[in-house]
């Protein structure tokens, strides 16, 4: 009989932590080799005697083609190709390994480098004409009407095929608990429909496994599992079974499933965009073993009712977003047409309840509360305004639990017990709050959801609960949650009300009185460049249709060799369609297409300019090139390299070599696309340059030579003596207040945001002069941003004022070179717009030390 564990003597979280992917067992009704590369066996199950006729002593080392036929190794090498491309598990049925060996089913997988063979002996109990069973299981799961109907026939055919006495359609909710929403069994096995289960009777790590294996079978829980021989290879480590259909289970499982009465059980994993949605999961009282032919037919199914279960909810999620967006639409209207937008909000509350379903709603405005429907009382409701003020600025706020972040709202729940807030302004902070009352549930639970911990069979750690009887939970303190749904709503009107609503008579004044001064320059300008543009477009979209197989291979072509562009064209207008550098070029286009293998590409040579023609040609170039090695090059696996490196000769040409290794062997291309001509003769023919490339079997080589007057040595620019910015230290912090002067609100909140990322303690904020030097006097800071024009008045003299205190400043401007900063500011660092996050820190660390 077991006793209670002695309190702190369990860790609740050891489930989640046992490594069941790694437990060196299988079970018995098959067999498993896991080979090297190269087919020398390295791992046997201890039962691989009964069925090859050779110990896993005398097997390990050897060959396999010593014991399997060359028919089987030729068919388990073909859907190991198709596992590697996948990255999944691979099956063959009926394959006869051996003279001495029953027909088997054979499924392979890729562990790290080893190839894990599996086999169980070919029962042919799989359906004769498993396409058509599938078509007819699909087409009356279809036809169903409603949620509810549609999961109830899943069930219904998941045990029609598979024979098991019960099968559960188990849906995970968002803290990883989970609900039975539909069930099909047989009769007087008794019904587990609507109960729930808590989070820890499905550990995370199998969750993880659950989405990489989509199918787990057990047919025997009492089977004695058969041992990995031997349990750690060469190196020292396990072999890992997270994709191996015969791994052994947990006892841990082992035992829950037994107080269950379960015998035997097949999980067939439900994704909803490729995390875990839910499970069948399918229960039989005694053993019970279905082929892997029968198996695949399963999961098949799984996969199949996991996409139209996913086509389900998005018609529902599109019904409703229709549904808010002409509700927005509504709105935005009548506001648009308001003198003062942002006082007419509380006009509109009726339609903005209708946006987003609420019980109570109150709109806070230059301190000036209106309320609607069930609220708290003004002064409570004055009391969660003074709670929003502490919660991250410009950012929607929600919670179904206001009374676990904010205390005194346990006195109201049920007046409101869900909070969503919207800040539609910074100084003063002014919301619109949606409330929602308590919503009291009757919980029924498999069992005690608080799984005490007992000592067990498993020694003193969680042992699996013994009872599954229905348990009623009432669960108070929460209201009905908030849905994506209402959440994007939700940042809709945000966005709107600041960027449309709240800036409309100001932005458009301002924007009339530069458009009419800067137009004609803007018109002729825009018209040379788009005619251009748009002729090298055609141009890349009529060449790259040869190249193409499908539409959405095509549209893939030419949306990457636009953006390579793209990239260049932003480099080139950093400085006023100045010259711009190669390295920058060539990381840039590899960092966008390799992400955070982009240190696979080595680059070396002198810092050099180019030209804007020659940039814009060599960035297509360098697109092509590493699209190429990506693809059929070094960098289409994870050993390749690419060595970049330029110099310049006596003359000031630009030689620039590419050199690839570690990859595939390469053989020439059988037709020459319009990639190919890219590289061989864009810089011949645009720059009047040289290009070579040969395909050696080691790796693909180019060369290019840019004529000197396409390449500037970066030392001999007018503005190459400019101080360089330091690189920030890893562990750069603000640490303290930041005044920023911004008259734009959205730049100005996104600038706050990343000066708060980067350890501001907090943001002081103004649009104008007069409100930065009273912030200046009323809280110093430890460093300013100032945006030098602002409009009527420029940011001087803040600056001065600055100065005088010895607080370290960085200007900001949208003018490029041509801001107008003052002679005594020349050593002031600038931030450019449009600016990042790598920029502004980098300007902060140089003038902070």
């Amino acid at each position: 009989m077991s006793s209670p564990v002695p309190s702190g003597s369990v860790d609740l979280t050891d489930c989640d932590r046992e490594p069941i992917h790694q437990l060196g067992l299988i079970q018995p009704t098959g067999f498993l080799i896991a080979v090297t590369a190269d087919w020398i066996v390295l791992h046997a199950s201890a039962n691989i005697g009964q069925w090859l006729g050779v110990e896993p002593e005398d097997l390990l080392g050897m060959p396999l083609s010593r014991v399997i036929a060359m028919d089987a190794l030729h068919t388990i090498r073909g859907r190991l190709q198709v596992a590697h491309i996948n990255g999944s598990v691979e099956r063959a049925f009926g394959v006869t390994l051996s003279a001495t060996v029953p027909v088997c089913d054979v499924a392979v997988h890729l562990s790290g480098s080893t190839i894990v063979i599996e086999a169980e002996p070919s029962e042919g109990e799989g359906p004769q004409d498993s396409g058509s069973l599938l078509r007819s299981m699909l087409g009356r799961v279809q036809n169903t009407r409603g949620f509810d109907a549609f999961c109830r026939e899943a069930a219904r055919q998941m045990r029609a095929l598979t024979g098991f006495d019960r099968v559960m359609v188990y849906r995970f909710d968002a803290d990883g608990a989970g609900e039975v929403i539909a069930e099909s069994a047989v009769h007087g096995i008794g019904s587990f429909l609507g109960q729930r289960y808590p989070a820890s009777d499905i550990p995370q790590q199998a969750r993880r496994l659950y989405e990489r294996n989509c199918l787990r079978g057990i047919a025997d829980v009492d089977a004695v599992p058969v041992p990995v021989v031997p349990a750690l290879d060469p190196t020292g480590q396990p072999l890992d079974l997270s994709l191996c259909l015969l791994r052994s289970v947990s006892q841990i499982h082992v035992e829950y499933l037994r107080n269950m009465g379960v015998g035997a059980s097949l999980s067939v994993s439900i994704l909803r965009h490729g995390k875990l949605w839910g499970l069948f999961a399918c229960h039989h009282r005694q053993a019970r073993s279905l082929s892997f032919e029968l198996r695949t037919t399963a999961e098949l199914f799984g996969q199949m009712v996991s996409l139209l279960l996913e086509g389900r909810e998005r018609e529902q999620e599109d019904q409703s977003e229709a549904q808010v967006r002409r509700a927005h639409v509504r709105i935005m209207s009548m506001l648009a047409d308001s003198e003062s937008p942002l006082d007419s909000l509380v006009t509109f509350a009726s339609e903005l309840r209708a946006l987003i379903h609420c019980d109570g709603f109150a709109c806070c405005i230059d301190g000036q509360l209106q309320m609607e429907g069930e609220t708290p009382t003004r002064e409570e409701t004055l009391g969660v305004m003074r709670f929003l003020h502490r919660t991250p600025p410009s950012k929607v706020y929600l919670t179904d639990r206001l009374g676990s972040v904010h205390p005194p709202a346990r006195d109201f729940t049920e007046r409101a017990c869900g909070l969503l807030a919207i800040p539609v302004s910074r100084s003063p902070r002014d919301y619109l709050v949606f409330f929602r009352k308590e919503l009291v549930r009757t919980v029924t639970w498999a069992g005690d959801p608080s799984k005490p911990a007992q000592y067990g069979p498993n020694g003193p750690r969680l042992t699996p609960r013994k009872s599954f009887e229905a348990w009623k939970e009432t669960v108070r303190g929460r209201s009905q949650p908030w849905s994506e749904l209402d959440q994007r709503s939700a940042e809709s009107l945000r966005v709107t009300l600041l960027e449309v609503v709240l800036r409309l008579a100001d932005v458009a004044g301002r924007t009339r009185k530069e458009a009419t001064e800067r137009q004609e320059l803007l018109i002729a300008e825009l018209n040379h460049r788009v005619r251009n543009i748009l002729s090298l477009v055609r141009a890349l979209v009529r060449q790259s249709e040869s190249g193409a197989e499908t539409v959405q291979h095509f549209a893939a072509i030419v949306a990457a060799r636009i953006e390579a562009l793209a990239r260049a064209h932003d480099q080139i207008t950093a400085d006023n369609w100045g010259p711009a550098a190669l390295r920058a070029l060539i990381a840039a286009e590899v960092g966008a297409y390799l992400s955070a293998s982009s240190e696979r590409v080595r680059l070396t040579g002198p810092d050099v300019l180019l030209a804007p023609q020659a940039f814009s040609v060599f960035a297509l170039v360098v697109h092509e090139l590493t699209t190429n090695s990506a693809k059929y090059g070094a960098l289409s696996d994870g050993g390749g390299w690419v060595e970049a490196d330029w110099s310049l000769d006596e003359g000031g040409r630009l030689l620039i070599e590419w050199q690839e290794h570690g990859g595939p062997p390469v053989r020439p291309p059988s037709r020459t696309g319009f990639g190919t001509t890219v590289i061989e003769r864009s810089v011949p023919h645009d720059l009047k340059g040289e290009a070579e490339v040969s395909y050696a079997l080691s790796g693909l080589r180019a060369r290019f030579m840019i004529p000197a007057q396409f390449v500037t040595v970066a030392d001999s620019l007018p503005d190459a003596g400019r101080r360089s910015l330091p690189v920030p230290a890893a562990d750069f912090s603000i640490g303290g207040p930041v005044l920023l002067l911004e008259d734009n609100m959205i730049i100005a909140m996104a600038t706050e945001d990343v000066l708060l990322s980067f350890g501001a303690s907090r943001v002081n904020t103004a649009a104008g002069v007069r409100h930065a030097l009273r912030l200046l006097t009323d809280d110093p800071p430890v460093v300013g941003v100032l945006d030098i024009n602002l409009g009527n008045e420029t940011s001087v003299a803040v600056a001065d004022r600055l100065r005088e205190l010895g607080i370290p400043f960085v200007f900001a401007t949208g003018y490029g070179e041509a801001a107008a900063v003052p002679e005594r500011f020349a050593d002031v660092p600038v931030l450019k717009k449009p600016y990042g996050s790598d920029q502004v820190v980098q300007v902060l660390a140089s003038v902070m030390g």
